[in-house]
């Protein structure tokens, strides 16, 4: 058993071990153990149903049988991990987010058909969804970095470029969608300076705790849990992407020390969003261990 003592990804292994899905196992067993990535898509396709879309609690927040796009760019997030975001499986996966476009060509964030189904609160089902850059920008942006050629990307591409120019007032889960749409579309010079605008917007506002021993001087957003901070790391999740601009190598590197910091005593990292359904929380925890772990390997943090 792995004591407190242990290196962090020994003691990481131990807390996917004892509580993960499946899915969650296996892709950190190919991520940090040299796993094969077949046996991630193949727990992964346990989630997918006929129309090509993912439901099932993929995304845990959404629970059910019905697809949803947070569950199939859940999904996408997974294949892209495995470099398998290709082929058959994505031409499926955008015929489905074509189907369930809004008149704009963009995703809406829940589709009614939830309606029935538990759902966390903070996630508003209407009769009616609009299209939002929360649901629609990760997934265009991988999809751009992953050279994947689809009808689809065209308006929902147009619809992102709009909804970042228009951004003025955000909060902090929508700035990571815009970060995640400017990281992978294709015109970099009008990404750049989108990003550049953004990250002014960000320090502006105070979306990101630039020092974390002084986190509770920073709001946190409308409908937020308490305490639900965002941090450099959340943005910048990799040294490559377009938001490291907007922090000094100081704040990032407070950042990345917090987060470190932040692992458990049982080897995992806690979520910091508000918390609806005993299973939803014990779901959720792997999957910010294993974004934790990404963000620190990615930045050269020592894991063991």
């Amino acid at each position: 058993m792995a004591g407190t003592g242990a290196d962090p990804l020994v003691r990481a292994e131990h807390f996917i071990w004892l509580t993960a899905r499946v899915l969650e196992q296996r892709r950190f067993a190919h991520r940090f153990l040299d796993g094969d990535p077949d046996p991630v898509e193949t727990a992964l396709t346990a989630y997918r149903n006929e129309d090509g879309g993912y439901a099932h609690a993929l995304e845990p927040d959404l629970r059910g049988p019905v697809s949803q796009p947070l569950h199939t760019a859940h999904a996408l997030g997974v294949l892209d991990s495995i470099g398998r975001c290709e082929g058959l499986r994505v031409e499926r996966i955008c015929r489905y987010l074509s189907d369930v476009s809004t008149k704009e060509g963009a995703l809406p964030a829940l589709l009614p058909l939830q309606r029935g189904y538990p759902a966390a609160p903070f996630v508003p089902l209407v009769d009616d969804p609009p299209a939002e850059l929360l649901a629609t920008g990760p997934i265009v942006g991988l999809l751009h970095r992953n050279e994947v050629w689809h009808a689809w990307l065209f308006r929902a591409t147009d619809f992102c470029w709009s909804a970042v120019d228009a951004l003025e007032q955000s909060h902090p889960y929508e700035i990571e969608a815009a970060i995640a749409f400017l990281d992978g579309v294709p015109d970099r010079t009008r990404a750049e300076r989108a990003a550049d605008r953004l990250g002014r917007l960000v320090r502006g506002q105070r979306l990101a705790v630039l020092d974390p021993a002084r986190r509770a001087e920073y709001p946190v957003a409308p409908g937020y849990a308490p305490g639900e901070h965002h941090f450099p790391h959340d943005y910048a999740r990799t040294p490559g992407s377009l938001a490291r601009r907007w922090f000094t190598d100081g704040e990032l590197e407070r950042s990345l020390d917090h987060l470190a910091a932040e692992q458990q005593e049982d080897g995992g990292w806690s979520v910091n969003w508000r918390q609806w359904a005993p299973g939803t929380a014990l779901e959720g925890r792997p999957l910010v261990t294993l974004r934790a772990l990404e963000t620190l390997r990615s930045y050269g943090r020592p894991l063991g």
